[in-house]
């Protein structure tokens, strides 16, 4: 999913609560702060000489201690757009970053509205040998 999209379900939800849902259907905390947007690029070689070039937006979450904290899609946009002054385009997709065990960056696949939640749908990422 695009920044622009994901942004546009934000500010068409206003009062939801945004649930970051992983790809095995559990939840990423509710009291979850989002506390970086980024603009990441990989420049890469691989094995068999093929380069390439991957450009995405990262929010970065964090769970703390205040389990009372909720944030709300009208707050999440507003940091996106915060976070435009770094992004060059609101076409780039997006990625979740959460840190369970291990962290771990999550493409976001879609969203869905649930009584008082948007439901941020993530997905797994892989990886890929591109040289055949």
């Amino acid at each position: 999913m695009t920044l622009h999209t994901l942004q546009n379900a934000l500010e068409a939800n206003p009062n939801r609560f945004p649930r970051f849902v992983l790809p095995d259907g559990d939840y990423i905390p509710a009291h979850t702060h989002v506390t970086e947007v980024g603009h990441v690029i990989r420049n890469y070689i691989d094995w068999g000489g093929l380069t390439g070039r991957e450009e995405k937006v990262v929010l970065q979450t964090h769970v703390g201690d205040d389990t009372d904290h909720r944030l709300r899609s009208d707050r999440l946009a507003k940091i996106l757009r915060i976070g435009n002054r770094v992004i060059p385009s609101a076409d780039l997709n997006v990625d979740v970053e959460y840190d369970c065990c291990v962290v771990a960056q999550y493409p976001v696949l879609e969203t869905k509205t649930d009584s008082e939640h948007l439901n941020v749908i993530l997905r797994s990422g892989r990886t890929q040998c591109r040289a055949r």
